[in-house]
């Protein structure tokens, strides 16, 4: 064993092994969807900060949800298109560790951001007169920083317990980045508290949320059966049901990564969900807010007609 363990300094991310046509392709591929993330997440905080009837609390936790979104797909996604390019490329124990702990920042981030949307949707809904009261500037930028606080603490948690693992020759990582389970399964000492404090970390951010959004939402579609005119109930169903898509993708492909059984999930099929949840749902996020966002088409209306009048 002794000749096994030795100081790690680099780690080769195994990524996809398919042929290097169908990485190529991959990269084209994947290229573009890291464009269309940041360009629509970019359009998205572009249009909060120029357009003054979207400057309200559910835009203000939107222009975050962007910001991490953003931040989400960085954090991977580069790392991602090297291997493509270059798959005998290994990334260091410095920026393998580092990916890590942003990947679970900014993942944590979102899981509590989600919960703040909303929770400002059933103030809006279930308690309309009292929502300017209730949803001040000061409470949400405490729920804000409360929600990127908890997400940089939970994670250095999980980094401090990695950081003193002793680990094996070979270092190669079964996954496109540094994902916390796959480097877990390299390290040569007992890894149960590790594991466990992933699946705790994993229930605490994932089910108790959650639950919070469907006990919101059983509330708010009580209130909203209650209002008496059809188009105040067109309105209010739009406005919850895209923050509800979103709600479904990220959480839907989150437990089952992390809390759903462990041994029926194929490591390449969870590699997969991970790659649907790092990419696609930054990707998507915004085109679910803009496409069925009333107020967010209009302000892209505006833009653009401002725009062209120039």
């Amino acid at each position: 064993m002794g000749d096994n363990i030795t100081t790690i300094t680099e780690f080769l991310l195994l990524g996809f092994p398919l042929g290097p046509k169908i990485q190529m392709l991959l990269f084209g591929l994947f290229s573009l969807f890291y464009v269309l993330t940041l360009l629509g997440n970019g359009v998205i905080l572009g249009l909060i900060s120029l357009d003054s009837r979207l400057h309200s609390p559910m835009y203000f936790f939107l222009s975050h949800l962007a910001i991490v979104d953003m931040a989400y797909a960085c954090s991977t996604v580069p790392q991602m298109l090297v291997n493509l390019l270059d798959p005998a490329k290994p990334i260091s124990f410095a920026g393998c560790m580092m990916q890590t702990f942003l990947f679970l920042t900014f993942a944590i981030t979102e899981c509590l951001l989600l919960v703040m949307m909303s929770y400002d949707r059933y103030v809006a809904i279930c308690h309309p007169l009292r929502y300017s009261a209730i949803m001040t500037w000061r409470v949400c930028t405490i729920l804000a920083v409360t929600s990127w606080t908890t997400g940089v603490f939970l994670a250095l948690i999980h980094l401090v317990l990695l950081l003193p693992l002793p680990f094996c020759r070979p270092q190669k990582i079964k996954h496109f980045f540094c994902e916390i389970i796959a480097v877990l399964k390299l390290a040569c000492a007992d890894t149960h508290i590790n594991e466990n404090m992933v699946l705790a970390g994993a229930i605490s951010v994932l089910v108790g949320p959650l639950s919070s959004i469907v006990v919101s939402y059983v509330c708010i579609l009580c209130a909203i059966l209650r209002i008496q005119s059809g188009e105040g109930q067109r309105k209010a169903f739009s406005t919850c049901s895209s923050h509800l898509c979103v709600v479904g993708l990220f959480y839907g492909t989150a437990i089952i990564m992390y809390v759903g059984p462990q041994d029926g999930n194929p490591e390449e099929q969870k590699k997969y969900l991970l790659l649907f949840h790092s990419l696609f749902n930054p990707m998507l996020n915004p085109l679910i807010y803009s496409l069925r966002n009333s107020e967010v088409k209009n302000s892209l209306k505006k833009v653009l007609g401002i725009e062209r009048a120039l």
